[in-house]
């Protein structure tokens, strides 16, 4: 069974909470805190395997919480988030603080309705959580950024193709905030809520030298610059007027996501002048995998984030059962890897 304390201000979050984990056959709801000092106690008392937490609570803010407990006693954490812009933000800077992964909260039609998703999107990722070992983050490095690219031949027909899930918002930034300025375009699919997105690019722009936006219809790529898909859109790239551009999908989820990074790796694969550089990074499930096959049948270059540094192995390793990429690389090396094998040309 796995021990859980919700972490919430909200009386009626915690009864739901309480009523979704109690169905659930390998779950416990051990506790109920509407604050951290209350929290702070029932950890001591309780040694529960997860923690859900609200972003955001009075008293002590959930940032300052979740810090405190990363220094002091690391333990997994979910963090229970608004789709607001504030929630948003708060979400990102938990995650970047050490939370495993988030969950929006219900919605008022959901809360209407018997939970179905919600019960199973909580269960999914509380398992996750719990089979997660969590040290003490350590202090945020400056990471050194690659050396600008020594072949700059055709840069505009090459395209930088990464995708990533459960522990991506981290991991995308370690990457991108490390690729030179005179980088191919970068394309990005990151398995997001439609209200994190935007928020997300703007986050990432800070760290990185490249200019980070959130993808629009019909934008043209250009090179040393970032396109993230929207939340609820799928990001497809096409060739027309002699220009690489942005087209966005509204059609249904593929492997229970939209964005999906498969949608996105089998748009490139079907463009006949450009060299794709395709990267599956950390991620829960399966998707991408083929993909990131049919990129590498093509003959372009593909790689897998390593499972040891990986939060979750689940997509980089479905695609390592398909042999679907050319190097496992360490979270570190990617952007080195990826600029190396740039300069040099690699591809078809």
């Amino acid at each position: 069974m796995i021990r859980v304390l919700i972490v919430d201000d909200s009386k009626l979050v915690r009864q739901i909470l309480q009523e979704v984990l109690s169905v659930l056959p390998d779950v416990e709801m051990v506790g109920a805190a509407k604050d951290a000092f209350e929290a702070r106690a029932l950890i001591k008392s309780l040694d529960p395997d997860v923690i859900t937490l609200d972003v955001e609570m009075p008293k002590m803010d959930g940032i300052v919480f979740l810090k405190n407990i990363m220094r002091l006693r690391p333990m997994p954490v979910v963090m229970l988030s608004t789709l607001t812009q504030k929630g948003a933000d708060t979400t990102l800077q938990a995650l970047e603080c050490g939370a495993i992964d988030f969950i929006s909260k219900p919605s008022s039609r959901e809360l209407l309705g018997e939970l179905v998703d919600f019960k199973k999107e909580l269960h999914q990722k509380l398992l996750f959580a719990a089979s997660v070992k969590v040290t003490a983050k350590p202090a945020l490095k400056k990471l050194k950024r690659c050396e600008l690219l020594s072949n700059q031949a055709n840069l505009k027909h090459k395209i930088v193709a990464l995708g990533a899930s459960t522990g991506g918002t981290e991991a995308l930034r370690d990457v991108l905030s490390t690729l030179p300025l005179n980088s191919p375009a970068v394309v990005v699919t990151q398995h997001i809520p439609e209200s994190f997105s935007h928020r997300f690019a703007v986050r990432l722009n800070t760290h990185c030298a490249l200019e980070v936006h959130e993808a629009a219809d019909g934008q043209i790529l250009q090179s040393g610059n970032i396109y993230i898909a929207p939340g609820n859109k799928h990001l497809t790239i096409v060739f027309k007027d002699n220009q690489y551009q942005c087209k966005l999908s509204d059609e249904g989820p593929r492997n229970r996501h939209k964005p999906a990074v498969d949608v996105m790796f089998e748009s490139l694969a079907l463009l006949t002048h450009a060299t794709i550089y395709a990267g599956l990074l950390t991620g829960m499930g399966s998707d991408g995998a083929q993909g990131l096959k049919v990129l590498k049948d093509k003959g372009f270059y593909t790689l897998i984030q390593s499972k040891a540094s990986s939060l979750i192995w689940g997509m980089p390793g479905a695609a390592f059962n398909l042999n679907a990429h050319r190097e496992e690389v360490d979270l570190v090396d990617v952007s080195a890897v990826l600029v190396k094998n740039i300069s040099q040309g690699v591809g078809p």
